[in-house]
């Protein structure tokens, strides 16, 4: 499969992330492979809004895919690795997606087959994106899980950020017992804490 990207990126002309996640979506759908996008994007739909270059997705994907999936991402407009990809497929890792004209990237995560990897999957949303798209989302719950993560981990002060950004604009939508359970198996106590003291 070779996708058809609109003809004006391939003029040079400026790229809406909007339009790239909803060709990935295309794209990801088309060839089966299961999604949800996370990170910063899903804050920013979930919560306040930011400037943010990157779009997060996580994916459970296989190695007769690749092919496709590199095919899908014209190399005269992206660069896309398949050895990269073929090595995030074995270690449950990240590959990139680059739009170099417009400084756009797709970080891709292979997800582990873990606990809380098919409890995410199976909560994803479907958020509209524009008026008759809609993209698969990780819930809100989930994507909070991953900041506090990524933050215990020795991120920057803008995981918090975007937490209280979701919290501040869903409130009592959040499920914070869900949130709490997984928190207690991670070892994000504190970090959590420190979010609902704020």
């Amino acid at each position: 499969m070779t996708r058809e990207w609109p003809s004006r990126w391939l003029e040079g002309s400026p790229v809406n992330q909007a339009e790239l996640l909803e060709c990935l979506a295309n794209t990801l759908e088309e060839l089966g492979i299961p999604y949800m996008v996370t990170g910063s994007v899903a804050t920013i739909a979930y919560g306040e809004p930011r400037f943010t270059n990157d779009i997060d997705v996580v994916v459970k994907m296989f190695s007769h895919q690749v092919p496709a999936l590199c095919a899908a991402f014209p190399a005269d407009d992206f660069y896309i690795s398949p050895d990269a990809v073929e090595d995030a497929i074995d270690r449950h890792s990240q590959f990139n997606i680059l739009h170099p004209t417009s400084g756009l990237k797709i970080d891709v995560m292979v997800a582990e087959d873990t606990d809380f990897n098919h409890s995410r999957f199976s909560r994803a949303k479907s958020l509209k994106i524009a008026p008759s798209r809609e993209v698969s989302f990780a819930s809100p719950e989930d994507v909070i899980i991953k900041k506090l993560a990524f933050f215990h981990d020795g991120g920057s002060d803008k995981h918090l950020r975007d937490i209280r950004g979701v919290l501040a604009v869903m409130g009592d939508d959040i499920d914070r017992e869900y949130i709490e359970r997984w928190v207690n198996v991670f070892g994000l106590l504190q970090e959590w804490s420190a979010v609902l003291a704020d």
